[in-house]
């Protein structure tokens, strides 16, 4: 069924992650700490990493933001005893794709996995974007990167991620919700603020002006739309 990392210190936790997911038909390779985590987790066979937020010698966050800082595009389902709202917006803002906060049903994380996998074979299977044009810039998103006129800037993952969605439904009013549901795969209200912040930092890229965007477009109290 597919290769899974579980980055976690707990044994008894790890060891019942395992036995469920094994019982469910995956591969499972397993890591009690960050720096270990970190290594494994740059296995190109992996299918989903489920990764502990606190753990020695280097914590989930780091892991996350190093793994997509370095264009790993795996899902990752963080775990966490933590059930702060600010916990939960910095790890998908930094690239975490769901979060669980313990304790958790192995049935619901089994649950939150299977639909992780699925929407990225879904993905793989969907037609998309490969460049975009308009005006002076250029948008190729395969190599993450915006050009406006002389000016280039880089992509983070989940930024261009963000850029796709909204020009692939270019004049259509995009709903945070939907964003988080597709991109993220996220269902919570709690993190849609992290939307707009993204939405930021975009137009900086690709606004000549982004204190008057032109392109990428308020719709008050729904979403954003976008027009080239």
């Amino acid at each position: 069924m597919g290769k899974i990392l579980v980055i976690e210190d707990d044994p008894v936790i790890l060891e019942g992650i395992v036995d469920n997911l094994e019982q469910e038909g995956y591969s499972v390779i397993t890591a009690m700490d960050g720096k270990t985590g970190l290594n494994m987790a740059l296995d190109s066979s992996l299918d989903c990493i489920i990764l502990d937020v606190m753990l020695p010698k280097m914590n989930g966050l780091e892991i996350c933001r190093e793994l997509r800082e370095r264009n790993v595009k795996r899902p990752i389902l963080m775990l966490t005893v933590r059930s702060d709202e600010v916990d939960k917006v910095l790890g998908l803002e930094i690239g975490a794709d769901d979060y669980l906060t313990k304790p958790f049903s192995i049935h619901e994380l089994i649950a939150r996995i299977h639909a992780l996998l699925r929407r990225v074979k879904r993905q793989q299977t969907v037609r998309s974007l490969d460049t975009y044009s308009f005006g002076d810039v250029h948008i190729d998103f395969r190599k993450y990167r915006v050009k406006r006129g002389s000016r280039i800037y880089r992509l983070k993952a989940r930024e261009c991620e963000v850029l796709k969605y909204i020009i692939e439904r270019k004049e259509e009013v995009v709903n945070r919700s939907d964003i988080l549901r597709d991109v993220w795969n996220y269902k919570f209200a709690l993190s849609s603020r992290s939307i707009d912040n993204y939405i930021v930092r975009l137009r900086k890229m690709i606004e000549k002006d982004p204190a008057r965007p032109i392109h990428i477009l308020n719709v008050r109290g729904v979403g954003y739309k976008f027009i080239d």
